[in-house]
């Protein structure tokens, strides 16, 4: 089974692109297209990424009005991503909006996206949920109820810091999936990212997939620093 290590493609252009996936090369990889890269190469760019062998976290966190996202999924499914998003703040029926357009787009045979809910960006932490966002709870506690919702719409999992993974498979399942970006290895900034983790962290607290940025594509060789990620994430001490 490939790694659960994903690679954020967080670049803007065709070239850049190309580098990056030379840089990191090796077998196929699981790699995240996020709204810079998919806003200016178009869907083209996950047709390409999946021909050449990669699995594909689309990453768009739609949120928008129930119909306009079962649309917008329907579209989204026939390019074959492995992996698509919505925000859970839109809601339930958002959310089986999102799972029924999937369901209508996926070309027959094929299975559908797994879909999952962004609760809370890791770029947030409680003063912004608080002061900014006006949500008096505690994060964790804010975390686990829009996971619940996202469970109990039928969606495969959610978007988290590793923070809150245990906190996540507690309000849903052991199943549900607990996807947590801002990962960063030990001695990296952490740039915007207020609730990052280790990779070793990641798997420890929980997490089922990591997604790795920075440290591997602003890294001075970008397959060395994937390498090391994959090392720690295979070695990870899991026990609770």
């Amino acid at each position: 089974m490939r790694d659960r290590v994903i690679v954020a493609l967080d670049v803007s252009s065709a070239e850049a692109l190309g580098r990056l996936i030379r840089a990191i090369a090796g077998e196929g990889l699981f790699v995240k297209v996020g709204m810079e890269l998919f806003y200016r190469l178009g869907p083209d760019v996950v047709r390409m990424l999946k021909a050449e062998g990669h699995c594909v976290f689309l990453d768009l966190k739609l949120h928008d009005i129930p119909t306009t996202v079962r649309k917008a999924m329907r579209g989204l499914a026939a390019l074959g991503a492995d992996m698509v998003t919505v925000h859970a703040a839109g809601g339930t029926n958002m959310m089986r909006a999102a799972l029924e357009g999937l369901e209508e787009g996926t070309p027959a045979g094929e299975k559908r996206p797994l879909c999952l809910a962004v609760t809370q960006l890791t770029s947030t932490d409680q003063a912004m949920l608080a002061e900014e966002l006006l949500i008096k709870k505690p994060l964790p506690e804010t975390v686990a109820h829009y996971a619940a919702l996202a469970y109990r719409s039928g969606l495969d999992g959610v978007v988290a810091s590793p923070w809150e993974a245990k906190t996540v498979k507690a309000a849903t399942s052991p199943g549900f999936l607990v996807v947590t970006p801002g990962i960063r290895l030990a001695g990296d900034a952490r740039d915007d990212q207020k609730r990052s983790a280790t990779p070793a962290q990641a798997r420890h607290l929980g997490s089922d997939y990591i997604v790795v940025g920075r440290s591997i594509t602003r890294a001075a060789h970008p397959r060395a620093a994937y390498e090391r990620v994959i090392k720690e994430w295979r070695h990870a001490d899991v026990r609770a």
